[in-house]
């Protein structure tokens, strides 16, 4: 199921012995496309406190219950490692977090799947059943992004520009990013369409644009296809892939 991650914002977090907070924002991997953090506001719990919770914590969403589950407890949530907020999370975090939970770390190719198996039982240090002997070599720093922060980037395409990033669609379980939400501009009726992370050239954050390789009447040519495959007499959101 895809889920559009700026309705999660506010949605409740439960561990398996209480409520730790809301969703604040996702961290976005921009190179490979995946959610890697959902960041938790821990509200009055741990008071002006954020922190972060990896989709390997998560079963599936229980959107009728309005609420994410995690498969942890309060007490390994509230000793993992403090992220600062003010500062981007650092591949140095990264490393320190998927070691206090006795996680593989995700850019060591490992897959990430919601609703994978963890350990509930409390880590009695941190680091605990992480493999002995020298760590190995830290990669490159890691391409984390706020969801938040990217909605509005400009899309800009090959003879001008599209329209604007409204949210993103999310997979629910590998929460991989299928599809950004564009809402286009007055030249398209201000309609939104979803637009392939696999048509994305690059991405300019100092500019909070997004470049992708289509062309308006790459659009036209997709939605008219689309109305008369349906027999409709409105326009459909388009949807371009790779």
């Amino acid at each position: 199921m895809l889920l559009r991650l700026n309705e999660l914002y506010g949605t409740k977090i439960a561990a398996l012995d209480g409520d730790i907070g809301r969703v604040k924002d996702f961290y976005l991997d921009d190179e490979s496309w995946r959610i890697r953090y959902i960041v938790v506001d821990t509200g009055p719990w741990l008071t002006g406190r954020l922190v972060l919770l990896s989709p390997r914590a998560l079963v599936k969403p229980d959107l009728p219950d309005n609420a994410l589950h995690a498969s942890l407890r309060k007490r390994q949530i509230e000793d993992s490692p403090s992220m600062d907020s003010h500062k981007p999370v650092s591949r140095q975090f990264e490393e320190d977090y998927h070691r206090y939970y006795a996680w593989p770390a995700y850019w060591s190719g490992m897959p990430m799947m919601a609703g994978g198996s963890v350990s509930t039982a409390l880590p009695t240090s941190p680091g605990a059943g992480f493999p002995a002997g020298p760590p190995p070599e830290s990669p490159p720093q890691p391409h984390l992004r706020s969801t938040k922060a990217m909605t509005g980037y400009q899309v800009q395409e090959t003879d001008g520009t599209i329209g604007r990033v409204s949210g993103f669609l999310a997979d629910d379980n590998s929460w991989a990013i299928h599809e950004l939400v564009v809402e286009t501009g007055h030249w398209f009726s201000g309609k939104e369409i979803l637009v392939s992370p696999g048509v994305v050239r690059r991405i300019r954050h100092e500019e909070s644009k997004v470049f992708v390789s289509l062309t308006k009447a790459d659009i036209q040519r997709t939605a008219e296809n689309s109305m008369a495959r349906a027999g409709a007499g409105t326009c459909p959101t388009g949807t371009f892939h790779d």
